[in-house]
């Protein structure tokens, strides 16, 4: 049986609930570990111990008294440091913020409180939520447990990395290009994007911002799929102002069966090529469906341009992340903007446009957007999700040169820029699509390797009942070497 702190959250819970393991004592249990092996990760970089003490004695004491506060009673959490948690601050790794303060949870925290559990920290992140790795001013660099000279991911890089390495029961993170996905995939884990709107995000914003984002969604992380359907069923639905005039029922699994599944795979396109060890991990997934007898199909696709779903994506991810920019840093976007030649069509210089577009441009791309949605849509009707990778590599080293979107990767022995693998969160996100992302191979070199499965709009739980059915056919969480002593 696997070792207590890499165990599901639900099977926590379920430990918590048959009296084999006090709240307090799990608490203690995951805090001693963070003591031990937090040094060389450097995951969790805030934390409430003495107030999550206090809870796990109330937890404990409600259930000496037949009390349940909800399906995660006593499971200690962390959540990405994004999140509002009272007391603690709110940074994104900008050390002009560091002395930011919340006075208030995050609403997504608050409801994973309602539904039992037991917070105890908050987890590392890259500047501003913007980087494929982890590291920034304030809290410093994260690793990847499977190998330390790798970066776990990003934005939610140190959610995933706290999860590996057993330090934490269960985590919640955000993706606006793949920032709960690429870490999920890098460190072995699981990871759901919900559909966009699905979750509030409420309390997931710098000081005074309260507007919801374009594409960007919060949602939860963990060793395992059922965590994820019980983590998302917590933290969703509307917000209160919201509440008063829409509730939130998404569909049921369309199957329970892997045989009864219809799968379309994409493993690579040549505008974002991917390596070959993921790839390799996306075609086993494929081919344990196949030998279920689902319907697998690597022709079948939306009918789109990838390409222009690249570019578009690129365009309206940038605009729609212009509004986390002081205004200095926009003036100065403008500026350059000004003084770009017109035929100028580098990753730069489409950035730098599209960080300052106009609104009517933003609205013609939107258009597009929304006519490549029904495109999806039609697709659905014939096939239940798509397979396909989270990013274009396995986790790779430590890289803090330049910009993100323009350093290297080395993908099937030739180098590419980094910013291509966007495409693979754009996918889904661009559309409002959800996806999942669960462990599907260990490369030749022994580092995780993940598969995404995209779904229709608000197929949420399709994505989480096909990554649950793999959990038990194909692969599930396995822990990294070297993290076994508590």
């Amino acid at each position: 049986m696997t070792e207590l702190p890499f165990r599901s959250a639900l099977e926590l819970a379920a430990e918590i609930r048959a009296k084999r393991i006090g709240c307090r004592e799990l608490l203690e249990l995951y805090l001693k570990r963070v003591e031990r092996y937090n040094a060389k990760l450097n995951a969790v970089i805030a934390t409430t111990f003495e107030t999550a003490r206090q809870r796990a004695d109330a937890a404990d004491a409600a259930l000496a008294k037949g009390e349940i506060w909800g399906p995660l009673h006593g499971v200690p959490i962390t959540v990405k440091e994004s999140y509002d948690v009272a007391r603690l601050p709110t940074t994104w790794g900008a050390p002009e913020f560091k002395d930011s303060i919340a006075q208030r949870n995050a609403l997504a925290v608050d409801r994973l409180a309602a539904a039992g559990t037991v917070l105890f920290g908050k987890t590392n992140v890259p500047l501003m939520l913007s980087d494929f790795q982890s590291y920034n001013a304030v809290y410093g660099v994260t690793n990847n447990p499977w190998d330390v000279t790798r970066g776990p991911g990003g934005s939610s890089g140190g959610s995933a990395a706290a999860l590996a390495a057993g330090l934490t029961g269960l985590e919640a993170g955000s993706d606006i290009g793949s920032s709960l996905r690429n870490p999920a995939h890098y460190c072995g884990v699981y990871a759901h994007k919900p559909t966009w709107g699905v979750v509030s995000p409420r309390g997931h914003a710098l000081a005074g911002r309260v507007a919801t984002t374009d594409i960007s969604v919060v949602g939860p992380m963990a060793r395992s799929a059922g965590d994820l359907e019980v983590a998302l069923a917590a933290m969703a639905g509307p917000d209160p102002i919201d509440g008063a005039g829409w509730r939130l029922e998404l569909p049921k699994p369309r199957h329970e069966r892997l045989a009864d599944f219809r799968v379309a795979v994409l493993l690579s396109v040549p505008h974002a090529e991917v390596d070959r060890a993921v790839q390799d991990g996306i075609q086993s997934v494929a081919d344990t469906l196949a030998k279920a007898g689902a319907k697998v199909s690597d022709s079948a696709r939306p009918a789109l341009d990838t390409l222009e779903v690249d570019r578009l994506f690129r365009r309206l991810l940038m605009a729609a992340m212009s509004g986390r920019s002081p205004d200095d840093v926009f003036r100065a976007n403008l500026e350059k903007v000004a003084t770009l030649d017109r035929n100028d069509t580098s990753g730069a210089a489409q950035s730098l446009r599209a960080a300052t577009l106009h609104h009517r441009d933003w609205l013609v791309g939107n258009e597009a957007r929304h006519r490549m949605r029904l495109a999806w849509a039609e697709f659905f009707r014939d096939w239940d999700v798509l397979l396909c990778p989270p990013v274009t590599t396995t986790a790779f080293p430590h890289n803090h040169e330049g910009d993100p979107l323009t350093r290297s990767l080395t993908i099937n022995g030739k180098a590419r820029p980094m910013g291509e693998q966007l495409f693979w969160a754009g996918y889904a996100g661009l559309f409002y699509l959800p996806a999942t992302v669960a462990p599907a191979t260990l490369s030749p070199a022994g580092l995780p390797s993940g598969v995404q499965i995209i779904g229709p709009q608000y197929g949420d739980y399709t994505c989480l009942r096909l990554a649950r059915l793999l959990e038990r056919e194909h692969r599930a969480f396995v822990p990294p070497p070297g993290y076994g002593e508590s």
